[in-house]
């Protein structure tokens, strides 16, 4: 029985822990996401993989472990409406529970927002509201921050202006650039997305305006 076989079994018999990725690149958080499946270390099931961009490098990464991948190529949609509607049939056709974007660089509509409310995680490599947008770790340099890091929160219909779930520092050293920043950040989100998904499908998240309570404490995980 393959890792993938073993992680599906465990979740036989009860309601399955279905996640939907969306990404645009190579899909490196999802590959850490499979890691952490296959290994035991979270109870979930990537139900499909959705791409915008028919050249994603990650497409055939997902293709090779196994996952349902999709390419929904947002040039052929008139709209973004138009083509995050497509994206969610494809999800709600696989019950999806859980979307997480992973590297996915286009702005969600309202309406696939309001679709999914409460149901979309995303990870950012700041320690939000610090620096949202493109070009995180080059702005936490310019900004002579001493701490980075990454933080995964709930989607709403600004930018990266969601409720916080999790985050995790990552020190910035004098000698840094954006590139060496940028990795030792990836290697703190990998970890950190895969224990936000942990807690949202433990069922003991829940919303005080903008606090997510139920994280318990993060420095003890």
């Amino acid at each position: 029985m393959t890792p993938r076989q073993k992680a599906d079994s465990r979740l036989s018999g009860s309601v399955e822990n279905l996640i939907g990725v969306l990404i645009s690149g190579r899909g490196s958080n999802l590959m850490a996401i499979l890691d952490r499946i296959d290994a035991g270390r979270l109870e979930a099931r990537v139900a499909l993989v959705v791409s915008n961009e028919p050249g994603a490098p990650g497409i055939a990464s997902a293709r090779g472990r196994g996952c349902d991948v999709e390419v929904i190529d947002h040039r052929r949609s008139p709209d973004r409406e138009a083509h995050d509607r497509n994206m969610a049939s494809a999800l709600e056709q696989r019950g999806v529970r859980l979307v997480c974007l992973a590297g996915y660089m286009r702005l969600l509509s309202p309406w696939f927002v309001r679709r999914f409310a409460g149901r979309i995680l995303n990870i950012h490599p700041s320690l939000l509201p610090a620096f949202p947008g493109t070009g995180a770790q080059r702005q936490a340099l310019e900004h002579g921050v001493r701490w980075s890091g990454c933080t995964v929160h709930f989607v709403d219909e600004g930018l990266d202006s969601g409720p916080i779930v999790l985050q995790a520092p990552v020190p910035v050293r004098d000698d840094d650039t954006p590139e060496t920043l940028s990795a030792r950040i990836l290697e703190a989100e990998h970890d950190l997305y895969s224990r936000a998904i942990a807690l949202f499908f433990s069922g003991r998240l829940r919303m005080a305006g903008r606090r997510v309570l139920g994280v318990g404490d993060p420095a003890a995980s």
